[in-house]
């Protein structure tokens, strides 16, 4: 057996820092860098944020269970050990590939607004749009929670052990509790809502409001019986009866922003299956997630605008193409904040945004020899589109992304949230509730205009998040990666595709190299790749230096085995056999 942690708990934390990239709205706040070698495995592999998450994962895939098996008791471990990020409160979408079947499935988990949400929940009495911090905290931001749901569904299709089962390491965590993290307890530090409500304030905070300790033995009996009860009888153990009326009684009476989430909403909400969305780049193909999450839409735009540029040739340090991609990269954005919604509630255009030709024309605004002035969306057939404008949604999703591929060669990449760090604060039986609604277009609404992400009954707010496999030239699956990071998940996936695709680099080191993401008047370069600040200047972007909260997993299948990479910005691991 070999089994490679790369954990950031045993090896420990190299630098922290309260640098956070600017023009960037932080998920997370950035914490330095942790130690990680990446991991080798000959039969199964799981990549995670967590080591805790990542051994869970393992034993199940040892246990002889499948990549989905694994992925339900990698969730169910984050919601303790990365409280901030993921948990049963939130939401996911789940890429799925059956290697037996050379068939690629796709789960929407997203979270739902409640059947009272209207387009003007986050606006003031005056009509002028909410402070973020307003709009996030309380029971008003909290969209009907979709994790469970769509981990049932991919386990319904793919799971080999009993439901029950793969439960059974996050409920033993839970009753015995873990050790509280230097990442955990940095965030804490530096979260000023977390306070503000309880229970949250009493399990994450000692009696004088400050953080509890590193080493803190935190353990978590209420979340232990829900996962009991949710083993027993199913996800509808969450979604109907006790349970839900808590979630319920949390939302609507809290002392912050109540919200009118009701049982029936809970009662009513389904998971997605939904047809993947695939492209090409260079000699392989790319498959991801598709609306309402513009992420997957994104990295397959990106990439395809990339394929004239010959970014092998140019190199990880050369300025010219870090150029390119963040130009792609505007330009991609520029289509996801005027088209993409919710594909249930209205029509959005991902064929017409992935046509070759419109690719092609997009590529071509872009320049080798400087900045284009503005990245404007592009013009979609009236057929194709509705005439939207473009708006922003403020998103920070705190989120976690996780890959795994199991003995079989199944695989699943899941990229998992709460949206904000630690959501909307408000905790139930010993989870957080997500503050996803106010992943909608808001701003916009104030100023009266009509744009496709505003909130609505029912409907599921845009995303960024990416899970994404990719395959050979021979149809073989050969990457599973992801990440969180809100907006700019589409840049770091897009960036550890190129390291592994053209610079031919492991996924520890595509992982690991430093970002250069752009956002609003130019781009935030980190602290690695400073010295190409003249040269990007020079092409006419506006360079800040700053630390990106990433959180990319990402997993490799070669002719020798499984090469395996855990982001240093975060505390995670790679485990296999």
């Amino acid at each position: 057996m070999r089994l490679n942690f790369a954990g950031a708990t045993c090896l420990g934390l190299i630098a922290a820092t309260s640098v956070v990239a600017q023009d960037f709205v932080s998920p997370e706040a950035a914490t330095g860098r942790y130690r990680q070698a990446g991991g080798e495995a000959k039969r199964f592999m799981v990549a995670a944020a967590n080591p805790h998450a990542v051994a869970a994962g393992v034993e199940i895939l040892k246990a002889g269970g499948s990549a989905v098996d694994a992925a339900v008791a990698v969730q169910s471990v984050l919601n303790m050990v990365e409280p901030q990020s993921s948990g049963i409160g939130g939401g996911a979408f789940i890429v799925h590939w059956d290697n037996a079947k050379k068939a690629v499935s796709t789960y929407d988990g997203r979270e739902i607004a409640p059947a009272a949400a209207t387009e003007r929940r986050f606006l003031t009495r005056e009509g002028a749009a909410m402070g973020r911090i307003d709009a996030l905290l309380g029971g008003h931001s909290v969209g009907v929670p979709g994790t469970l749901r769509v981990l049932e569904l991919a386990h319904r299709k793919h799971g080999k052990l009993a439901w029950a089962s793969v439960f059974q390491p996050a409920i033993r965590i839970a009753e015995n509790g873990f050790a509280l993290s230097p990442r955990l307890n940095a965030l804490l530090d530096g979260d000023r809502s977390i306070g503000r409500l309880e229970p949250a304030r009493t399990f994450f905070l000692t009696a004088d409001g400050t953080p509890k300790p590193v080493g803190t033995l935190i353990k978590n009996p209420e979340f232990a019986d829900v996962l009991k009860q949710v083993a027993a009888r199913g996800s509808d153990a969450f979604y109907e009866g006790a349970i839900a009326e808590d979630i319920v009684k949390a939302v609507t009476t809290s002392s912050a922003s109540p919200g009118d989430m009701t049982l029936d909403d809970l009662k009513a909400y389904r998971a997605v299956e939904r047809a993947p969305i695939c492209g090409r780049y260079r000699d392989r193909k790319l498959c991801s997630m598709a609306p309402p999450t513009a992420g997957g839409v994104g990295v397959l735009q990106t990439m395809a605008m990339l394929e004239r540029f010959d970014l092998g040739a140019m190199g990880p340090a050369s300025a010219v193409a870090q150029h390119v991609i963040v130009e792609a990269g505007r330009l991609a954005m520029a289509d996801r904040s005027t088209y993409v919604a919710d594909p249930d509630v209205l029509p959005v255009p991902t064929e017409a945004l992935l046509d070759d030709g419109y690719l092609k024309s997009r590529a071509a605004m872009i320049s080798i020899d400087k900045r284009m002035p503005a990245a404007v969306p592009g013009k979609l057939p009236t057929k194709a589109a509705l005439n939207w404008i473009a708006a922003d949604s403020p998103e920070m999703i705190s989120t976690s992304h996780f890959s795994v591929v199991d003995g079989e060669g199944n695989a699943v990449a899941m990229t998992t949230s709460i949206e904000a760090s630690f959501g909307s604060r408000v905790m139930v039986r010993g989870f957080l509730l997500n503050n996803t609604l106010t992943d909608f277009s808001y701003a916009d609404i104030a100023d009266g205009k009509t744009v496709a992400n505003a909130v609505g009954p029912g409907k599921r707010p845009r995303s960024s998040m990416a899970p994404t496999l990719v395959f050979d030239k021979d149809g073989k699956l050969e990457m599973v990666v992801g990440s969180p990071g809100g907006p700019a998940i589409v840049g770091f996936v897009v960036q550890t595709l190129v390291a592994m695709i053209d610079w031919n680099m492991t996924p520890q080191d595509a992982i690991s190299g430093a970002h250069i993401i752009g956002f609003g008047r130019g781009v935030t370069v980190e602290p690695e790749l400073a010295d190409l600040a003249p040269a990007l200047k020079a092409l006419g972007h506006e360079v800040r230096v700053g630390e990106f909260p990433s959180g990319i997993h990402a997993i490799r299948i070669t002719a020798n085995g499984l090469l395996g990479g855990a982001d240093p910005r975060r505390e995670g691991a790679v485990a296999g056999e």
